[in-house]
């Protein structure tokens, strides 16, 4: 791959499949029987998925299933794995050894040893006997073998490594500072696999009860033709502007990320027909596949997917579904926005020519864009009131709305039978015809229709996510069947019969596809899974922090640095999902406790989506860059080069993440609607003044003191906490005398900050940590009781008695030694001070703003005049 990178040719159409097949579903591909029955093990696993994930489940499934439904998808993922993944590049493609075989059958009977025994296990406690230890070591091996070739070989080394330590953390190899006294092969075999802790933990049931559905739904919905008519109406909307085709490319690979999980299909899928016309239109190869990476890279941060974090989120956070996309939307959109706005920077700077011979302003082309989304956002808001009403009146009433839909789809798929079907279009033809929006937005509509179904279910309902993707899948399974031969019968062609084949063909083919593009997530989520038990099962989560604590002096700003460059440097190596994971697992309980000893109450989603953003950067970044390698691949430009300007292009998305950690507003945290929508435009702007800083142009040029400005002003409308509280501090000091008494008398609503200082149970050593501590609707003079902060008076000393079990603060005072020599007191109490709303500071920014728009405007003129002169 690298070598077709950097040789400066573009891959043929079959080798770009193949780079995608190889890295997201297997590079073998088996004909003939052995063909046959691999299609039919996909076909079964997404058949059984959908099955887990429908109301009906219970009904259609036993219950020793649907409780050991996660051995089941491991079983799955690992049988496919070694059927699609050859062990070497040498290794067969065509056809599959016996060796495979063997460890495809051996992993998959292994995978259900806790479904075939699970009463011997239960009996025992779930603890492994003599016999379930090996059979669990067995299986690890097996595992970090799937995962080496479905996921490369970082994957299984990481996984490794974390093992080794677990039998070995009390060798003198070990660092003195994390040795732990290590466990038996028996104690940690269970913890590992036996048990849920480890591989059969947390994440590989989001992969099964969530993840799944949504690779599938995504799958499905590229099956039927969604992801071309995004494309086409993309470049019908934004292609005949300054630098459109790369403008397109972004708004399209944001539509299509909503349906891809991977980057590196998104990449190729619509690379292929961008790269060439940006190119044409004047962008190097480079900086054409670096707009396709950076644009590509972003789908997995958009919800409401986000390449399977999302879910993992609900879980490892405590947040209802909602809540995780409502806090990731805002960064989201306006890191598109700000993308955009980069290419057409580009696209100014270098004077590119437009394509096509249509002339619309860019005002209307904007305003038809607002128009189409808020108007989306509206129609799936307000699908609300008329389901309502259908509920209320008739008894029936899901089978009613089942039946409106189908009448609704119906419709809009007679009105797409008005127009021919889209075709790829050639971008390499002589002549580029860009699609006319008015003429081809209704071969489509009915497309919208399953992500209103999803959008309602989720956002509206408040339904589980593998509910919600069951009814958008189902409404998925209709089209793919149907839209063909209805079609057909619309537009009076004698056709039908052979249609409705041609459907069931695309339906089975799109099961297949979705269990294929399973198999990695499945089996990263597993070989995740020992990282994390071992982080459980050796306390080494705590030893971490502590190190990272000393490398960073406790300064909060270094330690998300680094971070920042751990989540980078796992994964060049580590696929996003799987390096969220360890990374989450290692270091957000950090950064949250560090934080509250900084007096900074950072909120743990923060600390996620933190996590997340730098997790993606890593498919950027040189030299592993894997999306850089595919743009460059389809672009035949260098690799490396594609990964640095695709870097430069990312530097929004690494700046957000310490943005929003230190102001959660962005986050949607605790704001009123009018606040959200004021927060929405300033960041947008503050974003795009920052993407206009750090590519050297605004109005023109810009000089490098104007760049420094303008970087300066965006920090001013991201952080105006920060120049407000330098102004007008934002807390007072309450004696910690008299902080009970405070309490007792605080109106309701009010929420005091209580730096707590003690000795650490473990080490003894004196501590820090910054409490919230909100008024609630308790009658005075029991509040105190009720948060469990109970004070004596020791001298000058107010001590804190250890909070009783189920208070609101007896989890965090856990590390702290109640009964040692030294107490645990209250150091301060801050009440929040009348301060100005912080966005006064918006006026001195804009000021500042308005102050760099005249200077290059007369610079302009100045230009301009000379040009005139010189002509």
């Amino acid at each position: 791959m690298t070598d077709n990178a950097s040789g400066g040719r573009a891959l043929t159409e079959e080798e770009l499949q193949d780079l995608v097949s190889s890295s997201d579903a297997g590079a073998r591909n088996p004909a003939g029987s052995v063909g046959t029955f691999l299609a039919i093990v996909a076909i079964i696993w997404s058949l059984f998925q959908v099955m887990l994930a429908s109301p009906l489940s219970n009904q259609l499934l036993p219950g020793s299933v649907i409780n050991n439904s996660r051995q089941i998808h491991l079983a799955f993922a690992i049988f496919l794995a070694f059927m699609a993944y050859p062990m070497l590049k040498s290794s067969p493609r065509t056809y599959i050894p016996m060796h495979d075989w063997m460890l495809a059958v051996g992993g998959a009977a292994i995978a259900m040893y806790g479904y075939v025994f699970y009463d011997k296990i239960v009996n025992s406690g779930g603890l492994a006997d003599d016999v379930d230890k090996w059979f669990a070591l067995l299986g690890l091996v097996i595992l970090f073998e799937g995962a080496r070739r479905a996921l490369g070989p970082a994957m299984a080394i990481i996984a490794t490594v974390f093992l080794l330590y677990v039998f070995f953390g009390s060798s003198s190899v070990v660092p003195e500072v994390i040795r732990w006294k290590g466990a038996s092969l028996q104690k940690a075999m269970s913890h590992m696999w036996i048990t849920s802790e480890g591989v059969f933990g947390i994440a590989l049931g989001v992969s099964t009860r969530f993840v799944f559905l949504f690779v599938l739904f995504g799958a499905l919905l590229d099956k039927a033709g969604a992801g071309n008519y995004f494309i086409k109406m993309a470049f019908g909307a934004l292609g005949h502007l300054k630098g459109g085709p790369a403008k397109a490319a972004v708004v399209g690979s944001a539509a299509t990320g909503l349906i891809s999980g991977s980057s590196i299909a998104n990449v190729v899928t619509t690379g292929t027909f961008t790269i060439p016309l940006m190119k044409r239109v004047g962008f190097s190869s480079e900086k054409a596949g670096a707009v396709e990476v950076a644009s590509s890279v972003n789908g997995q941060i958009m919800p409401p997917v986000m390449g399977a974090a999302a879910f993992l989120m609900v879980e490892y956070v405590g947040i209802s579904y909602v809540e995780v996309i409502t806090h990731a939307f805002l960064p989201a959109t306006i890191s598109y926005i700000a993308l955009v706005y980069i290419v057409h920077l580009e696209a100014v700077k270098n004077n590119m020519p437009t394509l096509g011979n249509r002339v619309v302003s860019m005002g209307k082309t904007i305003g038809g864009m607002a128009a189409f989304f808020v108007g989306f956002a509206l129609l799936c808001y307000g699908v609300q009131y008329p389901v309502g009403w259908v509920t209320t009146l008739l008894p029936n009433s899901g089978l009613v709305l089942s039946v409106l839909v189908f009448l609704t789809y119906v419709a809009l798929l007679a009105l797409a039978a008005q127009v021919p079907d889209l075709q790829p279009d050639d971008p390499n033809a002589a002549e580029v015809e860009l699609p006319v929006v008015g003429d081809i937005y209704k071969s489509g509509l009915y497309f919208l229709l399953p992500i209103i179904v999803l959008v309602y279910f989720l956002m509206i309902e408040q339904k589980s996510p593998g509910l919600s993707a069951f009814w958008a899948t189902s409404l998925l399974f209709v089209i793919l069947l149907t839209q063909k031969p209805l079609k057909s019968i619309f537009r009076g062609e004698n056709n039908a019969a052979n249609a409705f084949k041609d459907g069931v063909v695309d339906l089975l083919q799109g099961l297949i596809d979705g269990a294929r593009n399973m198999i990695g997530i499945g089996l990263a989520t597993a070989t995740a899974g020992v990282i994390v038990g071992t982080v459980t099962l050796t306390g080494v989560g705590q030893v971490m922090a502590d190190l990272v604590e000393f490398l960073s002096g406790g300064n909060l700003i270094l330690m998300l640095i680094m971070v920042g460059l751990l989540s980078l440097i796992l994964g060049m190596g580590l696929p996003t999902t799987a390096n969220y994971i360890v990374v989450s697992s290692l270091m957000a309980g950090v950064v949250v406790e560090l934080g509250a000893q900084s007096g900074l109450i950072v909120p743990l989603i923060a600390v996620h989506l933190f996590v997340f953003y730098f997790g993606i950067m890593a498919d950027v970044t040189p030299p592993v860059g894997l999306a850089s390698f595919a743009a460059a691949a389809v672009s035949g430009g260098d690799a490396i080069r594609t990964g640095f300007v695709a870097f430069f292009y990312s530097l929004r998305t690494v700046a957000l993440p310490f943005v929003f950690i230190f102001n959660t507003d962005l986050l949607l945290i605790d704001v009123t609607w009018t606040q959200g929508i004021l927060v929405f435009i300033t960041a947008t702007i503050a974003i795009l003044i920052f993407t206009a800083g750090t590519m050297g142009h605004f109005l023109t040029k810009s000089r490098i003191y104007e760049s420094v400005a303008l970087v300066f002003i965006a920090f001013m409308l991201f952080r105006p906490d920060f120049f407000m509280d330098r102004l007008q501090p934002p807390f007072e000091d309450i004696a910690p005398a008299a902080f009970a008494e405070t309490v007792e008398a605080a109106p309701t609503g009010r929420e005091f900050r209580v730096i707590v200082s003690g000795p650490d149970f473990d080490t003894g050593e004196l501590t820090e940590t910054t409490l919230l501590v909100p008024i609630g609707d308790q009658e005075p003079g029991t509040r105190i009781d009720a948060l469990g902060l109970l004070t004596l008076v020791e001298g000058d000393q107010i001590v804190l008695e250890e909070p009783l079990f189920g208070t609101p603060y007896s989890e965090t005072f856990q590390s702290y030694d109640f009964y040692g020599d030294e107490f645990v007191t209250i150091k301060e109490v801050k009440a929040p001070a009348d301060q100005l709303p912080k966005e006064l500071i918006f006026l001195p920014a804009l000021l500042f703003l308005a102050l760099i728009v005249m200077l290059q405007r007369g610079r302009m003129g100045r230009e301009e005049n000379q040009q005139g002169a010189t002509a």
